[in-house]
């Protein structure tokens, strides 16, 4: 069995229900969930004329390989009616595979670790949350440390509910 950690995100709908709705899926489709992030709200990154996201990340343990995750998520976006019509658009469900334990994945579909994760304090928060330890297999720093390094100036808030 491999970690894979995979980021949710939403801005349309009810954006709690349909994180909480999508990790069910996960758990269903993909393997058990080993670890789940607090939940976190920040502006929209790339594209800022649009509503805040709320971000999870959760864990994996799986036996399902890159390729066929992959499978599964777009199953979970279309699930929730998902358009892939605009670059960093507004979404009703977003998971990106950030980490499938430490290896490098380089294809036309899917890049792993996630390619522009260093530069996302609203995916490097909830890994720092859950894993802070855990060293990027291409920069071979800790989220701990790219949480220090990272110049991302959104804000990112920890929801308690």
């Amino acid at each position: 069995m491999n970690k894979v950690y995979l980021l949710l995100g939403s801005n349309l709908g009810n954006s709690a229900s349909n994180i909480q709705k999508a990790t069910a899926m996960l758990a269903e489709k993909v393997g058990v969930i080993d670890a789940y992030s607090s939940l976190y709200e920040s502006a929209a990154w790339g594209k800022h004329n649009q509503p805040n996201f709320l971000n999870q990340l959760i864990v994996c343990k799986t036996s399902l390989q890159p390729q066929q995750i992959l499978g599964q998520i777009f199953h979970i976006e279309n699930h929730f009616k998902r358009k892939r019509t605009e670059k960093w658009g507004a979404r009703t469900m977003d998971i990106d595979i950030l980490f499938y334990a430490d290896w490098l994945v380089n294809d036309a579909e899917l890049t792993i670790p996630h390619p522009l994760l260093h530069h996302r304090k609203f995916a490097l928060l909830p890994l720092n949350e859950i894993a802070p330890h855990f060293i990027h297999p291409v920069l071979g720093k800790s989220m701990s440390e790219l949480c220090l390094l990272c110049t991302d100036e959104l804000e990112v808030l920890k929801i308690n509910f």
